[in-house]
C-alpha cells in the first residue's frame, strides 16, 4: 500500500475544561475559609465586583429602584446572573420547579446572596428549585503551584482525623472518633465527660469508651488522656515503660511533688537509683502532647449547613450566611467607565473583567445551591440517625444521592469533603454520612454495616464457653436471618470491633471458668 498525505474530515466529541469549568470545581470542593480567601482576592483584583454590604432586603429593592430610575442611556446590556436567594422550598408533595436562569433588569448589579432554606421531610420524596444557570466560570488562580500545597501547614485536627480514617473503618465510631476529637483542650487532653457523647449520639459508653481506648493509641503519645497520670501512662506504654514499679509511681504522683523519697521508694518497691532513674524518665516525657503542633491545636469549624427540627415535623435544612461571601457586579459603574473606554484593549479589560464577575457570581450560586441539595437529601435518607441515633445510620453511597438530585457522583464527593453540617446530634463533616451495605439474602432491603456489625458482636457476647461461634458459624446464622455475608467480612468486621478470634476466645473463658 502507498503511503501518501491525504485529507480526512471526522466528528468527535470532546470535553473542554475551560477556565469558567475550572473556577466552577475549584470553588464546589474549598470550604467556607478557603472559599473567603478566594473571594476576597477576586475583591482585590476585579474592579467590577464588589461586597454587598446593604443591610437587608428592603435596602437592595431600593437600589433596584434607584438604578432603574436613571439615564436609560447610560445603561449597558450586561449579561443574565442569578438573583439569589439560593431558596429551595421542600414539601412532602413538591414539586419540582423548571430550571434557569433568573434574569436581572441590565442596570441593576448582579448579586449573590446566600439564604438558602430547605424544608425536608424525613418520611417523604423531597423536591428541589434549582435556581441558577448552567453558565460557570470566571479567573482561574493559575499560581497556585504543587509546592504551595505540599507546604500547607498541618494542624492537630488533621493529624488525627487522618489516622481515624485509617485505623477505623466502621463509620459510626469514626462519627463518635469526631467527637472525641473535638473535646481536645490545648494540651491535647480530653476535656468533658464521655456520657456527652452517648447523649447526642444515643449509643452505649462501652463502645466509646472502646474508641477512646483505641485512639490513645494515637499519634502525639498522649493524646486523648483524660489526666496527667493517664498522660504520663500512655506515653510510658508507647515506650513500652509501664512496668508495676512505674505505674505505681504514677499513682503516686502527689508524693513526687512533695519530693518525698522514703513513702515513694516505699510504695514502688525499688531502691534509691531504680527511683532516680524513673524519676528521669518521667521528666523527659510531654505532659501537653498536643503541644507539640507549632500553631492553634483546635480550629473552630463554623458550619457550612445548619440543621433544626422542624416544630411540623421533619427537618428544615439551610445554608450558613456566615460562611457564603455577598458580593455583586456592579453595571452601574461598568457602563460609566465603559464610556469613556477609547482604546481597543481598554474594552477588551473591561469585558473580560465584567464576564469574570458575572462568571464568579453564577458559580458561587451555583455552589450554594449544590451543597443545599446534597445536603437535604442526606438529611431525608438519614432521617433514622437524628432521631433514634448512631446506631441507625442506614447504608448510603455517592451513588444514591447523585441520583435523587440528578448529579455526577465526583459532584457529589466534592461537596462533602470539607463541609460541614451542625445537627441536633453534632458538627459531622458530611462525608461522614455515607457508610456501605451489605446484601439482603432474601433479595430485600439492604443492611447497613453498622448493623450487621451490631449483630456479629451480639452474637458472640451471647456465646458459652461450650459453645463458642467460628466465622463460619457466624456466616450461616447471618444469612439464616437475612444477611448475604462472607466470611472474610465477618472476620474484618469481628478485628474492627477488637473480638479475638474463636481459639482464643474459647481459651479465654476455658481459663475464665
Amino acid at each position: 500500500m502507498a503511503l501518501s498525505p491525504r485529507l480526512e474530515l471526522r466528528l468527535s466529541q470532546s470535553l473542554v475544561m475551560t477556565p469558567q469549568l475550572q473556577q466552577a470545581i475549584k470553588l464546589l470542593q474549598l470550604s467556607s475559609l478557603e472559599l473567603a480567601s478566594y473571594v476576597e482576592t477576586e475583591l482585590e483584583q476585579n474592579p467590577l465586583l464588589e461586597r454587598d454590604e446593604r443591610e437587608n432586603d428592603n435596602q437592595r429593592e431600593a437600589d433596584r429602584e434607584t438604578v432603574a430610575e436613571s439615564d436609560p442611556a447610560e445603561q449597558l446590556e450586561a449579561p443574565d446572573a442569578p438573583e439569589g436567594p439560593d431558596t429551595a422550598d421542600l414539601t412532602g408533595a413538591g414539586t419540582m420547579p423548571s430550571d434557569g436562569d433568573s434574569p436581572l433588569d441590565a442596570d441593576f448589579e448582579n448579586v449573590y446572596e446566600a439564604d438558602g432554606v430547605v424544608d425536608v421531610s424525613g418520611e417523604s420524596q423531597t423536591a428541589f428549585a434549582d435556581a441558577g444557570g448552567s453558565s460557570l466560570g470566571g479567573s482561574f488562580d493559575r499560581e497556585q503551584s504543587f509546592e504551595s500545597a505540599l507546604s500547607k501547614e498541618l494542624t492537630l485536627r488533621d493529624h488525627l482525623t487522618e489516622q481515624l480514617n485509617v485505623d477505623i473503618e466502621d463509620p459510626v465510631d469514626r462519627m463518635i472518633g469526631v467527637h472525641l476529637i473535638d473535646m481536645l483542650d490545648e494540651s491535647g487532653w480530653l476535656a468533658g465527660e464521655l456520657s456527652g457523647i452517648t447523649d447526642a449520639l444515643n449509643c452505649e459508653l462501652s463502645r466509646v469508651e472502646a474508641l477512646l481506648e483505641t485512639m490513645q493509641h494515637f499519634d502525639p503519645p498522649g493524646i486523648f488522656a483524660r489526666d496527667l497520670r493517664e498522660c504520663l501512662a500512655l506515653q510510658l506504654r508507647e515506650k513500652d515503660r509501664l512496668d508495676p514499679a512505674m505505674a505505681a509511681l504514677l499513682e503516686n504522683l502527689d508524693l513526687l511533688a512533695k519530693q518525698d523519697i522514703k513513702n515513694l521508694l516505699k510504695a514502688c518497691q525499688v531502691d534509691a537509683d531504680d527511683l532516680a532513674d524513673m524519676v528521669n524518665e518521667i521528666r523527659a516525657l510531654n505532659p501537653k502532647p498536643a503541644l507539640t503542633f507549632d500553631h492553634e491545636v483546635a480550629q473552630a469549624i463554623i458550619p457550612d449547613i445548619l440543621m433544626r427540627p422542624n416544630p411540623d415535623g421533619g427537618w428544615i435544612v439551610e445554608l450558613n450566611p456566615d460562611t457564603l461571601p455577598r458580593v455583586l457586579v456592579n453595571n452601574t459603574y461598568y457602563a460609566e467607565v465603559s464610556k469613556d473606554a477609547q482604546t481597543k484593549e481598554d474594552k477588551e479589560y473591561l469585558a473580560e473583567r465584567f464576564q469574570s464577575a458575572s462568571w464568579l457570581v453564577k458559580s458561587l450560586d451555583q455552589r450554594a445551591n449544590t451543597i443545599l441539595k446534597v445536603a437535604s437529601e442526606l438529611v431525608r435518607q438519614q432521617h433514622s440517625f437524628f432521631v433514634q441515633g448512631v446506631e441507625h445510620l442506614r447504608p448510603l453511597v455517592l451513588r444514591d444521592i447523585a441520583e435523587v438530585i440528578e448529579m455526577h457522583e465526583s459532584t457529589v464527593s466534592r461537596v462533602t469533603t470539607n463541609k460541614y453540617m451542625a445537627t441536633p446530634r453534632g458538627l459531622f463533616e458530611l462525608k461522614y454520612f455515607f457508610t456501605s451495605a451489605i446484601a439482603s439474602a432474601s433479595g430485600g432491603e439492604a443492611h447497613s454495616a453498622e448493623s450487621v456489625r451490631h449483630r456479629i458482636k451480639a452474637l458472640i457476647d451471647d456465646e458459652s464457653a461450650d459453645s463458642v461461634f467460628s466465622d463460619d458459624r457466624i456466616v450461616e446464622i447471618l444469612r439464616d436471618s437475612g444477611i448475604d455475608i462472607a466470611r472474610r467480612t465477618v472476620a474484618k468486621y469481628r478485628e474492627t470491633l477488637n473480638i479475638p478470634s474463636s481459639i482464643q476466645r474459647k481459651r479465654m473463658k476455658a481459663q475464665a471458668l
